[in-house]
């Protein structure tokens, strides 16, 4: 067993190394010189790849991270006075540091409580009747996080019934899929059924949660949204010189297949996770274990035992709690440690 004083990292998929085949192209990219600010065989190859994987003819932009993708994108899709209807634990809304107003100079986050992390139809539609005054910023974009904060995912029911809300009241739909991969596993889903099969307009895809360095992919399925989107990452930074060394990864995603590969494993390893916490004494799931993340509450003093053996987890995020999240490369030995530490920590605290 790991001794006490090494870190064992369950907090998040972001602490991750980076997965052998984006590794790989990362290092194709770096044989030879290209041209810069997007315009290299890598970029372009990668762009391609999004349109073959999603069947689309879409509008890819590349960023280098998750606030980044989902606050410029939100500025894209409405002016300063509109506003955004999210779920209340949404990352937008409690993790992003006012990026989405900040970038959108000032669009307002309207909020709303929902059960399992999921906006509902008719949660968005209080928000949007509420008022119809000018002193009311007015909603213009549904933003929807898939897989959710709390680790559950939306079907594509679910997705079709909040866009047929959506268009009642002429809004457009955002996703953020910082965990988009793992969400096409667990629904055993394509991306396309997930997307704009459903009337998403625009998404968000992560790559650095599914083995990347770092990056992610906007994907505008509505490209009339996307106008002068290209000068808006410029002006905020996101624009890379050297952009092949964001897209050559992602490419040793999409052309390999790792993207779905790597979430099956992290999804998989979450619900062995899930049922070996299920089985011990004093531990209460909190959500479903649909994708890679695991939600449960743990005595306090077990959460004391555990960190300071050295493991790593959040409880800030989403609903509270303890969250613990599976990646590309958790292994059954990690987690077997984490229950057998959990379950000595319960027995001594019972004594």
């Amino acid at each position: 067993m790991t001794s006490d004083c090494t870190p064992r990292f369950l907090a998040s998929d972001n602490t991750s190394g980076i997965c052998p085949e984006a590794l790989d192209y990362l290092i194709q990219a770096n044989a030879s010189d290209d041209l810069a600010y997007g315009n290299d065989v890598w970029t372009h190859r990668a762009a391609d790849r999004f349109r073959e994987l999603f069947d689309y003819d879409c509008d890819v932009f590349f960023v280098f991270n998750g606030t980044a993708a989902n606050s410029l994108t939100l500025a894209a899709l409405g002016q300063s006075y509109h506003s955004v209807i999210c779920h209340e634990l949404a990352h937008i809304e409690t993790d992003e540091c006012g990026g989405p107003e900040f970038f959108s100079n000032g669009s307002k986050l309207l909020t709303c409580p929902g059960e399992e992390g999921k906006l509902t139809p008719e949660g968005i539609e209080r928000l949007v009747v509420r008022r119809s005054d000018i002193h009311y910023p007015k909603p213009r974009v549904v933003s929807i996080t898939q897989a959710t904060e709390v680790g559950t995912v939306y079907s594509r029911e679910e997705l079709l019934a909040i866009r047929t809300m959506a268009d009642k009241y002429d809004l457009r739909m955002h996703m953020d899929g910082a965990r988009f991969a793992n969400a096409c596993s667990a629904l055993d889903a394509t991306p396309a059924e997930l997307t704009w099969q459903v009337g998403v307009d625009v998404l968000c895809f992560s790559g650095t949660k599914n083995g990347l360095p770092m990056g992610e992919a906007i994907l505008f399925f509505n490209k009339g949204l996307a106008e002068d989107f290209a000068y808006r990452c410029k002006q905020a930074g996101q624009l890379a010189s050297k952009m092949r060394f964001i897209a050559a990864p992602w490419l040793g995603l999409l052309e390999t297949g790792a993207w779905r590969r790597n979430a099956d494993h992290a999804n998989a390893m979450a619900r062995y996770l899930a049922e070996g916490l299920a089985a011990l004494p004093g531990v209460r799931p909190m959500f479903p274990t649909e994708a890679n993340s695991v939600f449960v509450s743990l005595p306090a003093p077990v959460i004391e035992a555990l960190r300071v053996k050295g493991w790593t987890f959040y409880t800030f995020i989403g609903a509270g709690g303890a969250r613990f999240v599976c990646s590309w490369n958790t292994t059954t030995e990690l987690l077997d440690d984490l229950l057998s530490d959990a379950r000595a920590a319960m027995d001594h605290a019972a004594r």
